[in-house]
């Protein structure tokens, strides 16, 4: 499991994603909220993230940055849009994580054949798999 300032990483990580077209929707922080009462990360302390600098840790296991990257898809996809701008953010937060590019295009490629835009995790986890073969 993750510690306090891993899970702090991950939210903050997450709200500067939905920060990047300017305007969080309802939608987006209903999500963002979520994922923070599942690390268990008490409501004060997830709202001043949106207003405090945390030290970024990349996750250190491959499974952990998969799942990461799976939230980020989840987020972008909450409100049924996205923009250029939104797909090029999550195609680099992948990259910085050192997801392999091709899984990364492939992932977001065939979100578009799922309802809502939601990979399955077994779909994700089998791309990624094809991809460190």
């Amino acid at each position: 499991m993750h510690n306090f300032k891993e899970k702090l990483s991950i939210l903050s990580e997450m709200i500067a994603f939905a920060k990047v077209d300017d305007v969080i929707k309802p939608e987006e922080y209903g999500f963002l909220q979520s994922v923070a009462q599942q690390l268990g990360v008490d409501n004060e302390t997830f709202e001043s993230l949106f207003n405090v600098n945390v030290e970024h840790i990349v996750p250190k296991s491959q499974a952990d940055r998969i799942l990461q990257f799976h939230r980020l898809v989840l987020l972008m996809n909450v409100d049924q849009k996205q923009d250029e701008v939104e797909i090029n953010r999550i195609h680099n937060v992948g990259l910085a994580m050192g997801l392999p590019p091709s899984a990364i295009e492939q992932v977001l490629y065939i979100m578009h054949q799922y309802p809502n835009k939601v990979v399955p995790p077994k779909v994700l986890i089998e791309i990624f798999k094809a991809h460190y073969n």
